[in-house]
C-alpha cells in the first residue's frame, strides 16, 4: 500500500477512494494509463474499463489478455491485489449509448469522479466512416455519458497536437473547425458505406477533409468541437500529445507495444529492409514518450477537479518548443545503436539514410525496397518457401507514406498550460507525476528506445546479442 500522509502528494491523496473510467484502456496510451493509476494511486476504489469483444474473445477474456502484458508484472507480482480493481463494462464506441447496459450506465452515473477518453482509431489512413464514427460520434457519447454522472469531477479528452496541423504556430486553445461536426456526421451516414469506402481516401474523401493529411487528423480537430459544443458546464480538459513514442522511465524504460510512428521505422532499419524515406534533416521531430504523456493526463485531471477552470484548458504535450530534437539526431545515432545492438536475421545491412527529394526517394524505394524484394520472393518459390518480402514492403511503404506529412513539416507549439501546471505540483507529485520533458535525455533515450523495439516488438531476448552480431559481420 502506498505510505500515507506526507509521504503521498496531493495527486495521489486526491484519488484515494475515487473511481475512474477509462476509454481506449486496451490501446497503447491506457495501458500506460492503467497501470500508472493501479501502481502510483494504491488507494483508488475501481478502475472501469470499457471494452469491446473483439476477434471471439469476451470482456472478461481481453480484461485477462491486458493484464498478461508485460508492464503489469511488477503488480501482479508486488501487488497483485490492486488488479482487482479494474472492471470491464461491455461497451463500443461506435454503437448508441456507447453499447453500454443500463445498469452498467446506472453504476458508472453512480459512482464515476474522472473519465479518461483515450479510445480513437488512431490509424492515418482509416476510412472515413469508422474515424468519424470512432472520433467524432464516440465523443459526442462520451460526452452524453458525461452528462448523466452525478460525481463527475474531471472529463480528460487526448486528442493530438496534429489536429490543427494546417497552421504552423499551435498554441493552447481549441481552434475553428474544418467542417460542422453535425453535417460530416449526417454526410457520411448518409453516403453508403460500400461507397464511401471505395472513394477513400481519394475523390469525395479529399473533398471533404479539405487540407488536413489525413482522416485522422481530421476526426480529432472536430472531436474537440464537440467537446466545446457539447459538455455545457462539465469539467473538462483536452491534452494533445504529439507523436508519441516509447516508455522514458516508466513503466519499462523503452516499452513499446505497436509499430506506429518511429517505431515502424526502427524495426525496419533494424532488420535492413527499410533503407530509404523522404524526411527532411533539420527539422524537428516532435517525439513524447508515453510516461510523459500518462503523468500529464493524471495531473490535468487532478488539477481540472481540484481547481474548477472556468473553461476547457488545453495542453499541447510536446517536446520540440522545450527540449527538440531534430531528424538529423535520430538518423545518426539510431544508426550508431543499431549497429551496437543487431536485431536477429538481419536481411541486409542496416544502412541507408533520409533522403529530402521525393523524385531521389522514389528512384531509391525501387533500387532499395521494392526490387530486391521480388528477387527474394523468386528465390523463396524457386526454393519451395513461402514468398512475403513483396507484401512485407507495400506494407511498409503504405505505413512510411503515411508519416511522410510528419517528416516533412514543423510546427511551433505553445506549452504555457502545461508549464503552468508543472510548477503548481507539489515536489511529491513532480516526482511520481513527471511530466517535465526537458529532463529526457535523448541520446540515451533513443538507445532505449531502439533495444525495447527489439524485445519487446521483435520479441528478440538480449540473450541472442552474440549470434547476432556475429550475422552482422558476415
Amino acid at each position: 500500500m502506498a505510505a500515507r500522509g506526507s509521504k503521498s502528494g496531493p495527486i495521489t491523496e486526491w484519488f484515494r477512494g475515487r473511481s475512474v473510467l477509462v476509454t481506449g484502456a486496451t490501446g497503447f496510451m491506457g495501458k500506460v494509463l492503467v497501470e500508472k493509476l493501479l501502481r502510483s494511486c494504491p488507494d483508488i476504489a475501481t478502475v472501469y474499463l470499457l471494452m469491446r469483444p473483439k476477434r471471439g474473445n469476451d470482456i472478461r477474456m481481453r480484461l485477462d489478455e491486458l493484464l498478461n502484458t508485460t508492464i503489469f508484472d511488477w503488480l501482479r507480482k508486488e501487488r497483485p491485489e490492486a488488479l482487482n480493481k479494474l472492471v470491464p463494462i461491455h461497451g463500443d464506441m461506435t454503437l448508441p449509448e456507447l453499447g453500454i447496459s443500463q445498469a452498467d450506465q446506472k453504476i458508472l452515473a453512480d459512482s464515476v469522479s474522472v473519465v479518461f477518453h483515450s479510445a480513437a482509431t488512431v490509424k492515418f489512413d482509416e476510412a472515413l466512416k469508422l474515424s468519424t464514427s470512432m472520433n467524432v460520434l464516440g465523443t459526442k457519447r462520451v460526452v452524453e455519458l458525461c452528462h448523466k454522472m452525478l460525481k463527475l469531477e474531471a472529463l480528460v479528452h487526448v486528442s493530438t497536437a496534429y489536429c490543427n496541423c494546417n497552421r504552423q504556430e499551435v498554441n493552447e486553445l481549441v481552434y475553428p473547425p474544418p467542417a460542422d461536426p453535425e453535417k460530416i456526421l449526417q454526410c457520411v451516414e448518409w453516403l453508403e458505406e460500400d461507397l464511401l469506402d471505395a472513394v477513400t481516401p481519394k475523390q469525395v474523401v479529399s473533398v471533404i477533409i479539405g487540407n488536413r493529411p489525413n482522416t485522422y487528423t481530421f476526426t480529432k480537430a472536430l472531436a474537440e468541437h464537440v467537446l466545446v459544443e457539447q459538455s455545457g458546464n462539465l469539467p473538462v480538459a483536452i491534452v494533445r500529445p504529439s507523436i508519441v513514442t516509447a516508455a522514458w522511465k516508466e513503466p519499462i524504460p523503452g516499452w513499446v507495444d505497436n509499430l506506429n510512428g518511429p517505431t515502424g521505422l526502427l524495426a525496419g532499419a533494424g532488420k535492413g529492409i527499410l533503407r530509404t524515406i523522404l524526411c527532411y534533416r533539420d527539422l524537428v521531430a516532435d517525439l513524447i514518450p508515453v510516461d510523459i504523456a500518462i503523468n500529464l493526463l493524471i495531473s490535468v485531471a487532478w488539477h481540472t477537479a481540484t481547481a474548477r477552470p472556468n473553461n476547457i484548458l488545453v495542453y499541447n504535450c510536446t517536446s520540440g518548443n522545450l527540449n527538440p530534437i531534430r531528424w538529423s539526431v535520430i538518423e545518426d545515432i539510431g544508426q550508431k545503436h543499431i549497429l551496437q545492438n543487431p536485431f536477429n536475421d538481419v536481411l541486409w545491412y542496416p544502412g541507408g539514410s533520409f533522403k529530402s527529394s521525393r523524385v531521389v526517394n522514389n528512384i531509391c524505394v525501387m533500387a532499395l525496397h521494392m526490387i530486391p524484394a521480388y528477387i527474394f520472393d523468386t528465390i523463396a518459390r524457386v526454393s519451395g518457401k513461402k514468398p512475403i518480402m513483396v507484401r512485407v514492403q507495400k506494407k511498409l511503404q503504405r505505413a512510411v507514406s503515411c508519416l511522410e506529412f510528419f517528416t516533412t513539416h514543423e510546427w511551433q507549439f505553445t506549452n504555457d498550460n502545461v508549464i503552468r501546471l508543472l510548477t503548481h505540483l507539489h515536489p511529491l507529485d513532480r516526482k511520481t507525476f513527471n511530466f517535465d520533458v526537458t529532463e529526457i535525455e535523448w541520446k540515451i533515450y533513443l538507445e532505449q528506445y531502439i533495444l525495447g523495439t527489439r524485445k519487446f516488438i521483435l520479441k528478440e531476448d538480449p540473450s541472442t546479442f552474440p549470434a547476432a552480431r556475429s550475422h552482422l559481420r558476415k
